[in-house]
């Protein structure tokens, strides 16, 4: 089977297309197969760090020199230009700075998103713009639509469930994503590795980044207690919801909502951590059941098309991995979202995105607020 049957724009005629190359199976086969399909392909990397040649290949990365260099490899083979920008202080400054700045305010950051948002996207399109290009194309599972009505494009999840990518999209703004293909979005990953082998790409069977690309074979506290000067690391006091003093932790960076492993304190039934208190430096746990919530407020939202001007029934995602969930959502005169949940929901966590979809249409997200615990 070559795709799993949703819609998917790619243009028929022989267009100049722009690929953004991480040098994995998916980008790599995404420029193999815009090449067959007789368009004129141009392939970027971006340099965004080199952290991850100071480790074994196994962890898997992404935009490293080893990955750029498989990018270069896969480029030679297919006979298209390539070419490699450096964005390693933008990168820095937009992504890491902020993964490290959210972890010590006591939030947990989605790096990937941020890096989609700020980094990638935006540069990839002006440089695709500028070779001339009709087209920047990714090898995101995601697929893209233009309702015929009104002639807007639509973010749509990818054909394949288990590998749809479209949470980490929802940022895209409609006049780049007019412009933007993902031509494996409705495949499936084995029709992906089968067309790498057909093209006779060494990338064929190279596995899946997995871990966030600038942490790689060590822990977040880890990371993060190389990066900062100890001074910015300030102990607090593990409190229970009451207030209560259970003991004390060196750094609200070594936790995140829903923690139960290595807390330090102990109950007479198991403690998860159900909130951190950036203002007063505390680390909130308590029960399991307390983890379960039905309400959360969303900022700093980002609409693909028309903003939600009334109260409307969608379903959302909190967390790449968790199942979409229905809501109530309602905007709020601050620009906030009040968003209600028919399920109680595990471990909504400050920091993460939420993502609403209407259907298999991505209509926008935002970022999950601190959340208050009584």
């Amino acid at each position: 089977m070559m795709n799993l049957g949703f819609p998917n724009f790619v243009p028929e005629k022989p267009s100049r297309i722009v690929v953004a190359m991480s040098g994995g199976v998916d980008s790599s086969v995404t420029a193999g197969w815009l090449k067959e399909q007789g368009h004129e392909v141009i392939g970027i990397s971006l340099q965004l760090h080199d952290m991850a040649e100071k480790i074994d290949n196994e962890f898997g990365t992404c935009c490293s020199l080893s990955d750029i260099m498989d990018a270069r490899r896969v480029a030679e083979k297919l006979e298209i230009p390539f070419y490699v920008n450096n964005m390693e202080e933008e990168f820095r400054e937009a992504v890491v700075d902020d993964f490290i700045q959210e972890y010590l305010n006591g939030r947990t950051p989605n790096p990937c998103i941020r890096c989609n948002e700020k980094v990638k996207f935006r540069q990839l399109m002006d440089w695709a713009l500028d070779l001339g290009a009709d087209y920047l194309a990714t090898g995101h599972y995601a697929t893209v639509q233009t309702d015929p009505g009104n002639q807007r494009v639509e973010l749509f999840k990818g054909g394949d469930p288990e590998k749809d990518q479209s949470y980490f999209l929802f940022a895209m703004k409609q006049q780049d994503l007019a412009r933007t293909l993902f031509p494996i979005g409705n495949f499936e990953k084995k029709v992906v590795r089968e067309l790498a082998n057909k093209y006779g790409l060494l990338v064929a069977n190279k596995p899946d980044s997995q871990e966030i690309c600038f942490v790689q074979a060590k822990s977040y506290k880890d990371f993060i207690e190389e990066e900062v000067p100890k001074a910015l690391l300030k102990p607090g006091n593990i409190v229970d919801p009451s207030g209560n003093i259970l003991g004390q932790h060196t750094g609200l960076h070594q936790f995140t909502i829903g923690q139960r492993k290595g807390l330090g304190v102990f109950g007479k039934e198991p403690l998860f951590v159900l909130a951190l208190r950036g203002k007063t430096n505390e680390v909130v746990v308590g029960p399991e059941q307390n983890l379960f919530r039905k309400s959360a407020l969303v900022n700093n939202i980002s609409w693909i098309n028309e903003p939600l001007q009334e109260q409307k029934h969608l379903a959302a995602k909190i967390r790449y991995r968790a199942k979409e969930s229905p809501v109530r959502v309602t905007p709020l005169p601050d620009g906030k979202l009040d968003v209600q949940f028919e399920v109680p929901q595990r471990a909504i966590t400050p920091g993460q995105a939420m993502v609403f979809y209407e259907g298999n249409r991505v209509l926008g997200g935002g970022w999950i607020e601190d959340l208050s615990i009584q």
